[in-house]
């Protein structure tokens, strides 16, 4: 039986992938900074760790692990570079230098597609994000993750730890956070937006495409020191992912058009230029490589993700 640790077991990501593991067969131990409510399971075992960064209870923790899966990562845009350098890098180095300590083979981690940039606007002459592209990090989070990625690297040339990187853009399920959250509240109030005359594309990816991705990196032979981009393989304009939202809730919706300047103005005056931004703006990723590197396709069409948001609420 094949032994996996999960950090971040109590995030979005860490949970879902921990209910597939265990469906699967997988000896899951996972590291976390809470209690998590998993029904009793002989193959599951938590690590509770406060300091991410002791390198004696990581070492117990990785005793007998085939691979690691690196969810844990800090996220808040709002937070100082030194706290992202604590968790995003230095925890990162740690945990991989432990683990080839105790002899584990694979080590996938969980970066962003930030590292590739903000966007694929045809102002930046980027028509779609690669996995061959340099990076191009704006911000203090991608910045970080990007370090993250090179001492990665830079260890499995050093010591032959199979490192394999998944870049996601934004991820939605059950669980919704940040502009995705804020464009679902707007949708429920059952007003006309002014977003039918934006006519970009962004990619995105539901919970059940990135656990499946995850699962098939564990064991594929072709997955060890590759950068993979994904998604869900379908992308999607502001006005289109409202109105699937929108058909998903059994919410009417009724869409009218401004001027995008108009839009940014507004975004201007009420210090949400960021939002603005992303809904107006693109972001394509290019999955090709992905697909024929690990034979994979996401299984969830973009369509029944967006659905699965609201099942059973």
């Amino acid at each position: 039986m094949k032994k996996i640790l999960i950090t971040g077991a109590s995030g979005f990501i860490g949970q879902n992938l921990i209910k597939k593991s265990l469906k699967l067969k997988y000896l899951v131990y996972g590291i976390t900074r809470k209690t998590l409510n998993f029904e009793n399971q002989s193959n599951l075992k938590f690590f509770l760790i406060d300091n991410l960064n002791s390198k004696e209870k990581l070492n117990e923790a990785l005793k007998g692990v085939d691979c690691v899966i690196h969810c844990a990562g800090k996220t808040n845009l709002s937070t100082k570079i030194e706290s992202f350098n604590l968790v995003n890098v230095l925890f990162t180095k740690n945990l991989a230098e432990c683990a080839v300590n105790a002899g584990v083979k694979r080590f996938i981690f969980l970066s962003s597609i930030k590292v590739n940039g903000e966007s694929t606007n045809k102002n930046d002459n980027i028509k779609v994000f690669n996995h061959n592209d340099k990076p191009d990090p704006k911000d203090n989070y991608a910045i970080s993750k990007e370090e993250a990625e090179k001492l990665l690297q830079d260890i499995a040339l050093k010591t032959g730890l199979e490192v394999v990187i998944v870049r996601l853009p934004l991820v939605y399920g059950r669980i919704v956070k940040g502009n995705l959250k804020r464009l679902i509240k707007l949708i429920q109030l059952g007003i006309p937006l002014p977003f039918k005359g934006i006519h970009n594309k962004r990619s995105l990816i539901g919970i059940d495409n990135v656990v499946d991705l995850i699962i098939r990196c564990i064991e594929h032979p072709n997955a060890s020191g590759r950068i993979f981009l994904t998604s869900d393989g379908k992308d999607l304009s502001t006005p289109e992912l409202i109105k699937l939202i929108a058909l998903s809730m059994g919410q009417p919706i009724k869409l009218f058009s401004i001027p995008i300047s108009l839009l940014k103005f507004f975004g201007f005056i009420f210090k949400r230029q960021n939002e603005i931004e992303r809904l107006t703006g693109s972001l394509q990723i290019d999955i090709n490589h992905t697909k024929k590197i690990l034979n994979w396709s996401p299984p969830i069409s973009v369509e029944e993700g967006i659905r699965r948001i609201f099942q059973d609420k």
